[in-house]
């Protein structure tokens, strides 16, 4: 009696759950900016928030693909440019831009009202930086 209501209970389970689990992959416009850091010194890093088109996001996870080689653009850019190697980058991003203005402001008051001073918040214009979508391999003709 006991392995009937296990099958039947399975069962039951099998039929509620969603057939698809699997998460769709989908070549999307994002907003983002840029976040730099160091332990080195006080200055602080932000761009922009800026629109990218052709970025390829997770629609289950809701993560960018790839998101460390945006973070690595920064990176590379104030390494080159502004001779500040050595800084952690983090990119911010959100579907719309409401959304992304919405984080870029809770990020600067955090780095400016409420440090009180301690940090020299320095901005980088869409005319200093501006993030390239990332190709990963096999998605080029998509």
């Amino acid at each position: 009696m006991k392995i009937i209501k296990y099958i039947l209970f399975s069962l039951l389970l099998a039929a509620v759950m969603p057939t698809e689990l699997q998460a769709k992959v989908v070549k999307s416009k994002m907003y983002l900016f840029g976040f730099s850091a160091s332990f080195q010194d006080s200055i602080i890093y932000m761009t922009d928030v800026q629109e990218v088109d052709g970025i390829w996001y997770d629609t289950k996870t809701k993560f960018v693909i790839e998101r460390g080689q945006y973070s690595d653009q920064l990176k590379t850019y104030l390494t080159e440019s502004k001779q500040k190697p050595n800084r952690v980058c983090v990119v911010m991003f959100a579907p719309s831009r409401k959304e992304a203005e919405k984080l870029f402001i809770k990020m600067r008051k955090e780095y400016t009202v409420k440090a009180k001073g301690k940090y020299d918040v320095r901005y980088l214009t869409n005319t200093d930086f501006m993030f390239r979508p990332v190709i990963i391999t096999g998605t080029e003709n998509q």
